[in-house]
């Protein structure tokens, strides 16, 4: 059984996972339609941004303690989350085919130390739990500073069993001494353009 990812203790069983046929957005139907999540508050605007989401609205995200840039033509994701989550945004691509999610989410401590092995041991938990039957292929891993604090990112190139690839994300980011939290964004199929989106919500994470 694949496993989605706990920050603050070794990941836990899901109820269900997604086939990988399914759409990402379609599968997140099934995945997050489990247990309450977080609540999310909204807000116009965020004093200071910059990047390619500058002037975007914003969620915040309270309990994971995180507040994050809205693409236009994304929007928060119908159905409850499951306990590892506490927001989301989803984008449909005009294609039709396939979709884009970000969620977010609150962990323990980890010490800067082992930001690394952490990011990439869930990173890759997430790419087994949306991709059971597929393989996955670590593009980026590097330390990064979100908001003055240290933080780790790790990009995936995932495939299902049938060929198809997509683009996993995901950045963990220190609160403080006590507690952690994260970003995740999953493309699929994935598109250079939907890709770049995508990362730029991660890339524009604030700490509340």
């Amino acid at each position: 059984m694949t496993t989605t990812p706990v920050l603050q203790q070794p990941p836990t069983s899901p109820k269900r996972r997604p086939k990988p046929a399914v759409t990402v957005v379609s599968a997140l139907v099934l995945a997050l339609a489990l247990a309450a999540g977080g609540f999310t508050l909204w807000r116009a605007t965020h004093d200071g941004e910059d990047g390619p989401l500058a002037g975007r609205p914003r969620v915040e995200d309270t309990a994971a303690g995180l507040s994050y840039a809205l693409p236009e033509g994304w929007k928060r994701s119908d159905g409850d989350l499951i306990d590892s989550f506490t927001s989301s945004i989803t984008h449909e691509h005009t294609d039709g085919e396939g979709g884009s999610v970000v969620l977010a989410g609150r962990g323990g401590a980890v010490p800067d130390a082992g930001l690394k092995t952490y990011t990439e041991r869930w990173a890759r938990s997430n790419a087994e739990f949306f991709y059971p039957d597929g393989s996955s292929t670590v593009t980026r891993s590097e330390p990064i500073t979100t908001d003055g604090r240290p933080a780790h990112t790790v990009a995936l190139r995932v495939a299902d069993q049938e060929g198809s690839t997509g683009h996993l994300r995901l950045t963990v980011i220190t609160v403080d001494d006590t507690r952690t939290a994260f970003l995740l964004t999953v493309v699929q199929p994935a598109t250079a353009p939907e890709n770049e989106t995508a990362d730029a919500v991660l890339e524009s994470a604030a700490v509340l």
